[in-house]
């Protein structure tokens, strides 16, 4: 197995101004259509000890834009909107998703911040068609999305591009598609969807109407927290370890053909440049480069110095 797969941080990327800090949890990140890198951070809200979340909107912007190759914050947004942020996704249209644990939501904005729509009801959770129990993140296709419904529910709920109900899958469990916190998802090209299913350590993949086609588990994808795709095909899965109170963890990310075949990995865990306390969100660029969002509060982007991902379809 690879030990690498030609790709290096960016040192000093982003170039975070003076008086902005990025919150404890960086709980996700996407790239648009041109490049610039939205990042979801939570502020100075903490998950609490006793897990009650916090419904009282979060003071600071949330989210920062910053230019993909520059590193420079062209903006921010989201103070006073979201309460515990936790999954952003970035569809077709530019068109921003966020999912919110505390409050029960998913919202649909424009790039610049303004809410589109919105599903779930505040603050109360639910498993039923109109509700989330801790929704975790989106994957948006064009006639469809799948947000991975989370923390509790333990599920996929599928909508139509229209909001309506489509379907679901997932009960709490570790057979083929059951789940323990479903924690990040994605789609390939061909409309399968991809799962990280946090707690059983491993990554599911289903097609589009649920059905399930196969399980990556072991110890090449270690405990998978969040999945993307890549231009070429391939699949990042960003390894967050088995979060231990003391000592040292484990946290990478890996690289993967559809057929679920390792091709290259990088990073470990630690403090400095490309190392991660605990990587939590991924995404990557129309480019090639991949940004981590880690829990210990910062970004980093990974360029692909040479074929990083060839012979990735399978």
């Amino acid at each position: 197995m690879p030990a690498a797969a030609g790709y290096h941080v960016v040192h000093g990327w982003p170039a975070i101004p003076e008086g902005t800090k990025l919150g404890w949890v960086v709980s996700g990140v996407g790239v648009d259509s041109r490049g610039d890198v939205f990042v979801l951070h939570r502020g100075s809200r903490e998950w609490p000890p006793d897990g009650k979340l916090d419904m009282t909107p979060i003071a600071e912007p949330t989210v920062l834009v910053f230019d993909g190759h520059s590193g420079a914050l062209r903006t921010s947004w989201g103070a006073n909107q979201f309460a515990m942020p936790h999954g952003l996704t970035i569809d077709g249209k530019d068109h921003v998703w966020i999912t919110d644990v505390a409050l029960q939501q998913v919202f649909e904005l424009t790039h610049d911040g303004r809410v589109l729509r919105t599903l779930g009801e505040r603050g109360v959770a639910g498993a039923d068609h109109a509700h989330f129990d801790r929704p975790t993140k989106v994957a948006v296709a064009n006639d469809a999305f799948y947000v991975s419904d989370g923390y509790n529910n333990s599920r996929v709920i599928a909508f139509a591009a229209d909001g309506s109900f489509a379907r679901e899958w997932g009960t709490k469990g570790s057979a083929p598609g059951q789940f323990d916190t479903p924690h990040g998802i994605a789609l390939d090209a061909q409309g399968n969807v991809y799962v990280a299913d946090r707690g059983n350590a491993r990554v599911q993949v289903f097609d589009g109407s649920g059905h399930f086609l196969r399980e990556w588990k072991g110890p090449d994808y270690g405990r998978p927290f969040d999945v993307a795709r890549t231009p070429d095909g391939a699949i990042a899965i960003v390894d967050g370890g088995d979060m231990r109170d003391h000592g040292p963890d484990r946290s990478t990310v890996i690289i993967a053909r559809l057929d679920g075949m390792v091709i290259g990995r990088f990073g470990r865990y630690g403090l400095y440049d490309g190392q991660f306390h605990r990587a939590h969100d991924v995404a990557v660029a129309p480019d090639g480069s991949i940004y981590v969002g880690d829990a210990n509060g910062r970004i980093q982007k990974f360029e692909c110095v040479r074929t990083c991902t060839k012979g990735a379809v399978r």
